[in-house]
């Protein structure tokens, strides 16, 4: 992963997703006594920054690769991401996700056209089963975050912060599978090994965070997470986990409260409608205000696509 190839990809999407907006955040500003630019993502075509990753891997797929169409697990905005791209390229896909996947996340899905299928409790048994399927069917499977060309795309947001603003200490990434700040990491350390690269995880879903601890990726026991978005396993042998051990810097995980606190102080403040997984960032701030003091700080906002008894329990603590 290097950064010419994410530059690439950057020229690649230039006229196909947006340049979302870099948003000063004079509450989180405030309550950590540093700057804070929000990267609004949830601003992006679907609600999230998954469309970057998917158009920048089917655009590099020929028909011959997919004749019948592709097959991809997904815990919501993956999906989301991978109907648009099909919908517009005229490729057939068959998309898998948990039972409990958001009603607001299904039915975004489904308008794309896409043959939906719903499995299993947590994203890795949906993971188990669209790659079975895969083989059994000639699709290729596309996966949320272990394959190189998702991460050159999900990188390129990384890139357009850098491009409005240099003058970061800190960069703020919410971390599942490690997809996004793979991409975002190697965009920063790319163009300044000095800012630092910090991931942002749930208590109920630490497995990054705790793979590097470990020194290999783990399975463990995760627990119910209003972050769903970041919630489940890493692939064995996930080429995100090599990447995050070169330059992601730390890891914070935060409470389901803070997160929930922080989905209504982005309504309240920014008048921005966040998912519980894009707000971990502005969580992490929340609850470590003097790690932050005095440092210019970036926070991928990573996506806006939240269930509606969330978002009405969300305002009703403003």
């Amino acid at each position: 992963m290097n950064l010419r190839d994410i530059y690439i990809a950057g020229r690649r999407l230039r006229h196909l997703v947006r340049h979302t907006p870099l948003h000063y955040s004079w509450y989180l500003s405030k309550a950590c006594g540093g700057r804070v630019m929000l990267k609004l993502e949830n601003l992006q075509y679907t609600g999230s920054f998954k469309v970057r990753g998917a158009f920048n891997k089917l655009l590099q797929l020929s028909i011959g690769d997919m004749p019948y169409g592709i097959i991809a697990a997904s815990s919501g905005n993956h999906a989301q991401g991978l109907g648009y791209v099909c919908n517009h390229l005229g490729v057939e896909a068959t998309i898998i996700v948990p039972l409990h996947t958001p009603r607001v996340k299904i039915e975004a899905i489904r308008k794309y056209g896409v043959d939906l299928i719903l499995h299993g409790e947590e994203y890795m048994e949906a993971e188990r089963l669209a790659r079975k399927m895969g083989l059994e069917q000639k699709k290729p499977f596309i996966s949320g975050y272990n394959d190189p060309q998702i991460i050159e795309g999900q990188g390129t947001l990384g890139l357009e912060m850098l491009e409005s603003t240099l003058d970061f200490d800190i960069v703020l990434v919410p971390v599942g599978g490690g997809g996004l700040i793979s991409g975002v990491g190697a965009a920063v350390k790319g163009t300044d090994k000095n800012i630092e690269v910090v991931g942002v995880q749930t208590m109920a879903s630490p497995v990054m965070s705790e793979s590097l601890r470990m020194g290999s990726i783990v399975d463990m026991p995760l627990r119910d997470s209003i972050a769903e978005g970041l919630h489940g396993g890493i692939e064995e042998s996930s080429i995100t986990f090599e990447i995050c051990k070169k330059h992601v810097d730390g890891f914070i995980l935060v409470r389901e409260k803070t997160i929930l606190k922080a989905i209504s102080n982005h309504l309240q403040f920014d008048h921005q409608v966040v998912e519980g997984a894009g707000a971990v960032g502005a969580a992490a701030i929340i609850e470590n205000p003097e790690r932050f003091k005095g440092k210019n700080v970036g926070v991928v906002v990573s996506g806006g696509n939240i269930d509606e008894g969330l978002l009405k329990q969300a305002a009703n603590i403003m």
